[in-house]
């Protein structure tokens, strides 16, 4: 299997480069793009696979991921859902020939920050890139009512105080925080959180909010975790 490979860059003194990982299968794109970003003055490492993308980002911090859909062996979807399941927030914006709009809704709903469609202007996805991270950057914290989620540290706190959660738990809440006065069914719970696109049988979504309950809710005199009958869950403040 092919590692990543990485190139030469250039950055301007006193500002820290920005990391990319571009993920292809064609090494003519990748030569392409990493030139251009790398003359942009960013750091770019590339992978042929979504194997070898998870590898590097399982060893590497990345600013942004670069991701094609339609990659040997593990598929964009794959990859967004592993990283996602394994904690790995970086933005990815979904660069592919596939432009139908179900695909574009599909890569925007599995946490994808943006669908780009080749053949593209360079400069668009310069301004793609940069609106990606300077939203990242803007939005550190995830807010409802008296209960602040660390989007950076993952990790939780309601009225100050903070509250310790599995990795699973956090997933769930941020979930649902992400999702805040809306109704999240199971099934999109289960795959966000378990990387489950199926129903498996079991109630563990129930016994994790059920987990998650007594640690947001139970100790507080108000609760934000609410079942919506027949649908899933919904985390809001109600009076």
């Amino acid at each position: 299997m092919r590692e990543v490979v990485k190139t030469a860059y250039r950055y301007r003194p006193g500002e820290p480069p920005l990391r990319i990982l571009i993920v292809d299968d064609d090494p003519k794109y990748l030569a392409f793009v990493s030139r251009g970003l790398t003359e942009s003055g960013m750091v770019c490492s590339t992978a042929l696979t979504g194997e070898d993308a998870l590898k590097a980002l399982r060893r590497e911090r990345f600013d942004l991921v670069l991701l094609d859909v339609m990659l040997p062996g593990l598929r964009g979807w794959d990859v967004l859902e592993a990283m996602r399941s394994e904690g790995l927030d970086a933005p990815v914006i979904f660069v592919t020939a596939r432009d139908a709009v179900d695909e574009r809704v599909r890569g925007l709903r599995m946490g994808g920050h943006d669908y780009i469609v080749k053949p593209f202007a360079f400069e668009e996805l310069l301004a793609r890139i940069h609106v990606a991270l300077r939203n990242r950057h803007e939005q550190t914290r995830l807010t409802v009512g008296d209960l602040s989620l660390d989007l950076l540290r993952g990790t939780a706190e309601r009225g100050g105080r903070a509250i310790s959660l599995t990795r699973t738990e956090y997933l769930l809440l941020r979930a649902l925080a992400e999702r805040s006065g809306e109704a999240v069914p199971r099934t999109l719970l289960l795959q966000t959180v378990w990387t489950i696109g199926f129903d498996p049988g079991t109630n563990i979504v129930e016994v994790h909010i059920r987990r998650l309950r007594r640690k947001v809710d139970a100790p507080f005199k108000t609760p934000l975790i609410h079942t919506v009958r027949g649908t899933g869950y919904v985390l809001e403040v109600r009076s």
